[in-house]
């Protein structure tokens, strides 16, 4: 290849170019449409908060709770009708009154003598209590066994303004725990003949139980046309073949002295030494003390 010829290829004229076209100026470009400006999510957040600040400032303060008033759905609750969450839901759809007037409002605060309307029925606040008594003898849950006995509501006397009331009967001579509530539903469940609670006795007996006696009553017995279950019968360790421990169960002591005096025994004394899983640990003689939450919970699944 000669220079001449490479001079040519490297030189040669543009076709068709014109200089004098790229003087003129070019027409504007169309400008696209564009969207909102993205607001970053640090400002996004600081103009929330702001707004939330200037909300709370033209709101009306908060009443503050007076110590005789309570929230509208624990008084709910307390009466035992449902949750404090169910209580939410109706008060939210117009189904509770206070005072003849329809409250939906959350938080709204009635006073203990307030008239409060649920479902078309008046309610009765009053919290559930649960006192547990190691009963002492000469004390019955009776009212009509005269002067000489006094009855068990003097040992808890104090302990509470509600109606409570004990669940099954104790005569003077029988001792142990004994529960007081005011809660209706338990006390009709612990006195149905079907419940599946435990309790243990211990028993004193006027004379030695034979030890054939001991195994008849551990296969069960039918006493007046019922069936008697028993799901426990010993001697008491390091005890005379008298002392007998017994777990059914029934919450009647009725039946667990029927039970003996079936076999011709004259029984002296029943010690009731667990219920449903309440014991007299820490409890003395004629002492009581209240439930625990968790115990309350317990019971109502027993």
């Amino acid at each position: 290849m000669n220079n001449k010829e490479g001079n040519n290829k490297r030189g040669g004229s543009r076709p068709n170019s014109s200089r004098s076209n790229s003087s003129k100026p070019k027409p504007p470009m169309a400008k696209r449409a564009q969207g909102p400006k993205k607001v970053k999510p640090e400002v996004k957040a600081a103009q929330e908060a702001a707004e939330q600040k200037v909300k709370k400032q033209n709101q009306a303060p908060k009443r503050q709770k007076a110590s005789d008033e309570i929230r509208l759905n624990k008084y709910i609750s307390n009466s035992g009708v449902c949750s404090r969450r169910d209580a939410d839901i109706y008060i939210q759809s117009g189904n509770v009154k206070v005072n003849g007037n329809v409250v939906t409002e959350m938080g709204y605060l009635v006073k203990i003598n307030d008239v409060v309307n649920f479902d078309g029925v008046t309610l009765t606040p009053e919290k559930k209590e649960y006192i547990l008594l190691n009963k002492p003898k000469n004390f019955t849950t009776a009212f009509d066994e005269g002067q000489e006995y006094r009855n068990v509501l003097e040992l808890v006397r104090g302990a509470t303004n509600a109606k409570i009331g004990a669940i099954g009967r104790m005569d003077k001579n029988t001792t142990g725990l004994l529960l007081f509530t005011n809660d209706t539903d338990m006390i009709r469940k612990f006195t149905l003949p079907n419940q599946k609670s435990s309790k243990i006795y211990q028993v004193s007996l006027d004379k030695n139980l034979k030890f054939e006696d001991l195994e008849k009553i551990s296969k069960g017995l039918v006493l007046d046309g019922h069936r008697v279950f028993v799901e426990e019968i010993s001697y008491i360790e390091k005890e005379a073949k008298s002392e007998v421990g017994l777990k059914l169960r029934s919450s009647n002591v009725k039946v667990v002295r029927a039970i003996f005096e079936h076999f011709e025994y004259d029984v002296l004394r029943i010690d009731r030494v667990a219920f449903a899983g309440l014991t007299k640990k820490n409890l003395p003689r004629g002492n009581w003390r209240f439930l625990t939450d968790q115990e309350v919970i317990n019971l109502k699944n027993a």
